[in-house]
């Protein structure tokens, strides 16, 4: 099962990016296409350093108020992701590191995660071994 999503990942999200970048340059052409490709990722870059810092600004302001940082911590996994997304060449990785830059759709992403991760630990499906020293 795990073989298959990784299959998954290392050849049909790249085979998908090729024909969406392949798309575009047939209806702008190489250099806008090329142009809006490195725009999406310089826009990227400067969302992600602006967000990182947010998100590590709150987590220690929840520090030192004595609150743990869970919502913060779990915005912080995503902000990181969004950043892998937006350095892999493409625009559907891209668009969708570009959307986890945005507070209002993390909040929603971090909702259904925590739903999610509620659900498997109350149903068995998931546990934590802890092994001691």
């Amino acid at each position: 099962m795990f073989v298959r999503k990784l299959l998954a990942v290392f050849i049909i999200i790249p085979v998908l990016e090729m024909f969406i970048l392949i798309k575009i340059g047939q209806m702008l052409g190489v250099w806008p296409t090329l142009a809006f490709v490195v725009g999406l990722g310089a826009l990227g870059f400067i969302l992600v350093k602006t967000q990182g810092l947010y998100v590590l600004n709150r987590v220690q302001y929840e520090i030192n108020s004595g609150k743990v940082p869970g919502d913060t911590l779990l915005d912080g996994v995503l902000v990181l992701a969004g950043g892998i997304l937006l350095i892999t060449p493409g625009v559907l990785t891209a668009g969708i590191g570009l959307l986890l830059m945005f507070p209002a759709i993390r909040y929603t992403l971090r909702q259904m995660l925590k739903d999610r991760l509620a659900h498997r630990l109350r149903s068995g499906r998931w546990h934590f071994q802890y092994k001691g020293w």
